[in-house]
């Protein structure tokens, strides 16, 4: 399995590129958010990758971030959707606004993306919206943005034992109390398990 690759980027296109790493030049599939976040041509790179395997080809999709190579992930664990259509649904959302759309039923939102039609978009919301780890908070928490540290204290307290609503209510209780803006995430973990011996 290759989990990433870092090289040259010689070719950049909305939505593919070119990486040559020592002296070979892989074709990577990517999402447009991946494409916004990479430097010009002749820069350095480095890409997170996941391997489709196809009767007839063997295929590579790059990722700018870890999260949106999971939530590639759970994508095309969704009956009928493809790695095409993953990488097409990335391309019209974050993944941030597509955890906030399952998590709100949101299906007009996710109809608007090119290829996703009513059944998909029911489809994406009945089995992604127990899979996402977050979307219970993004829920409680409507019109704002979920930091990546209020994702992993929650995934944090989930491996540590503690129930998810438990997690989530020591989470929001810590938020409530302070500038999460200057919270590391070892200092929310900290108080967040403080809470969760109140709770």
């Amino acid at each position: 399995m290759i989990s990433y690759l870092e090289g040259l980027l010689v070719e950049k296109n909305p939505t593919e590129i070119v990486l040559s790493v020592n002296g070979v030049g892989y074709t990577l599939h990517i999402p447009l958010s991946t494409y916004e976040q990479l430097g010009d041509p002749g820069s350095k790179a480095k890409v997170l990758t996941h391997l489709h395997l196809r009767e007839d080809a063997i295929v590579l999709y790059g990722f700018a971030s870890a999260d949106e190579r999971k939530m590639f992930r759970l994508l095309i664990s969704v009956s009928g959707v493809g790695p095409k259509m993953a990488q097409g649904i990335l391309s019209g959302m974050t993944v941030l606004e597509l955890k906030s759309c399952i998590a709100n039923g949101k299906l007009e939102a996710l109809t608007s993306i090119s290829g996703v039609g009513r059944r998909t978009a029911e489809r994406l919301n009945v089995e992604l919206r127990d899979k996402l780890e977050v979307l219970s908070t993004a829920a409680a928490l409507p019109g704002e943005m979920l930091s990546s540290a209020r994702a992993e204290a929650l995934s944090a307290l989930s491996s540590l034992g503690y129930t998810r609503a438990v997690a989530e209510k020591a989470i929001r209780l810590v938020l409530k109390e302070a500038d999460e803006i200057e919270l590391t995430l070892e200092e929310l973990i900290k108080r967040a398990l403080r809470h969760t011996g109140k709770l």
